[in-house]
């Protein structure tokens, strides 16, 4: 009897990708495919599904690490697997933290989705060794510090040196000096333009 699979994508192209994958196995059937995490804790609750691959990031705002928090508390036995293109340096530690039991990068992972669908129903939690090294300008993201990404992050949303300050509970002339850092690095010419980078690459997500 095949293993019953939900594939929660907003993209198109890659849900049907999956839909293919999945079902030219054998050992797979897809019985919900949904371009939304928004209610995607109601569809378990409705059918019988043993994993569910999930998108992190949708277009209509909804969050599939929310999602799957919430199918965790409602199902836990149900398998999940996070994928993302995106290579946001806080979504593995809080995938790890709901219980979501493996992660799969899609255009940077050497390994299938098959082969992660296969491992992670056989009892293996399957995760990246790291979060993949993106360029961000004249430099790397493996150059910049967690507390500059704490930076980037904020800066992303707009918040100007006070408000990072005070959410990141350091001085405005700190938050300034950071920013500095990272202009230096990343060869940009304006806080702008280095908000924008950050955010086109996937460096940084707002929360």
């Amino acid at each position: 009897m095949p293993y019953k699979i939900m594939i929660v994508d907003d993209q198109f192209v890659s849900r049907e990708l999956f839909k293919l994958y999945v079902e030219q196995s054998g050992q797979y059937e897809v019985v919900h495919a949904i371009d939304s995490a928004m209610f995607a804790d109601t569809y378990v609750l409705r059918s019988d599904i043993d994993l569910v691959i999930m998108d992190i990031l949708m277009q209509d705002g909804s969050n599939g690490l929310e999602a799957a928090e919430k199918i965790k508390a409602l199902k836990p036995d149900i398998k999940i697997i996070a994928v993302t293109s995106m290579p946001e340096v806080s979504w593995m530690a809080r995938a790890k933290q709901i219980g979501i039991d493996s992660f799969w990068y899609k255009e940077l992972s050497e390994k299938t989705i098959l082969e992660i669908m296969d491992r992670t129903l056989a009892g293996e939690s399957i995760y990246p060794a790291e979060t993949p090294v993106v360029q961000l300008g004249l430099t790397s993201s493996s150059e910049l510090t967690p507390r500059e990404i704490q930076v980037l992050r904020l800066l992303t949303t707009g918040a100007g040196n006070e408000e990072i300050a005070s959410k990141l509970h350091i001085s405005s002339n700190t938050v300034k000096t950071h920013i500095k850092h990272l202009l230096e690095k990343t060869g940009f010419t304006s806080r702008t333009q280095l908000a924008i980078q950050s955010r086109i690459t996937g460096l940084v997500v707002e929360d």
